[in-house]
């Protein structure tokens, strides 16, 4: 079972190194960097975007620091605390404003510009915090060992009481690090996991937009990326055995025609569609409908093959 936790994501910076652009906007894959984030941490009771309003995947809050571009640490206070504080928003549009309320133990705070970022990395996190208990903070680490405080979960408690002692020792927090915070927090680290080594590749620079597209095209990602892809844009929220899809559509292309793969494939997801309008699990409905249409289409092979 997850840890309850909200999300603070970080997404006002300056991005003077890519020339002042709209970074959390730049599509990596398809997708706008603040998304792909959203998406791995879409476990989150309420999430909190430190920016400037904008469509998103899914509802969130919003706010900005006292003074925008004033920093992280001046970012992650006014995400922590306007999770006590309703915000502003449309009610029904994607930049829906956050309810107050009492906030979990535990929050995430994220920058909003790791495309490689994933759910799994997210659970990892949680799952260290949880697993001890004198831990206050439990940060990723890199594959060169180094940690990273924008790829972490934090109990609020003492993330609240570093904030406050962190303005008193300097008349604020703007233009402080984050080793200001996390030098007085009981820390636990995450290492990287080999499965997902590219979890805190950030994109500072337009070299680094660049590798990202590159890696997302990878042939052991690629079709992962764009299925990921193709359902946030369609607002499908499905998984799918993509191994059978495939599979059908080989059968088609080879024992009817090469176009009869992707018509089979468009008919196989609108019957399904109609079978989970009748109370069939989509899933279910996605395998029993491609079952279907790969036996005739390997009927259809067959009696090639008698007819010589």
């Amino acid at each position: 079972m997850t840890t309850a936790h909200d999300a603070v994501v970080l997404a006002g910076g300056a991005a003077r190194r890519l020339g002042g652009v709209d970074k959390p906007g730049v599509r990596v894959g398809g997708r706008p960097l603040l998304d792909r984030v959203l998406a791995a941490c879409a476990g989150a009771g309420r999430t909190v975007v430190v920016g400037d309003p904008r469509p998103t995947v899914r509802p969130v809050g919003w706010t900005r620091e006292e003074n925008p571009g004033s920093g992280p640490v001046a970012a992650l206070d006014a995400g922590l605390t306007a999770l006590r504080t309703p915000t502003t928003g449309t009610p029904t549009g994607p930049t829906t404003g956050t309810p107050a309320g009492p906030t979990p133990e535990v929050l995430l705070a994220l920058s909003a510009d790791l495309p490689f970022l994933d759910g799994s990395t997210v659970r990892r996190l949680l799952a260290a915090l949880d697993a001890d208990p004198e831990a206050e903070a439990a940060l990723l680490t890199d594959a060169g060992g180094r940690r990273q405080p924008l790829v972490a979960a934090y109990r609020t408690g003492p993330l609240r009481r570093a904030l406050d002692a962190a303005r008193a020792a300097h008349q604020g927090l703007d233009g402080l690090p984050l080793r200001t915070l996390t030098a007085g927090l009981r820390l636990v680290e995450v290492p990287a996991d080999p499965a997902a080594p590219l979890a805190s590749f950030d994109c500072d620079t337009w070299e680094d937009i660049a590798t990202a597209r590159a890696r997302i095209r990878d042939h052991g990602a690629v079709l992962d990326e764009w299925i990921t892809a193709v359902k946030t844009e369609l607002g499908i929220d499905l998984d799918v055995d993509t191994g059978v899809l495939l599979d059908l559509a080989r059968d088609a292309a080879h024992g009817v025609a090469r176009p009869a793969a992707p018509l089979t494939t468009f008919l196989v997801g609108y019957a399904a569609a109609k079978a989970a309008e009748d109370g069939t699990v989509p899933a279910e409905a996605v395998a029993e409908a491609a079952r279907k249409a790969a036996a005739l289409a390997q009927r259809w092979a067959a009696e090639q093959d008698e007819a010589g």
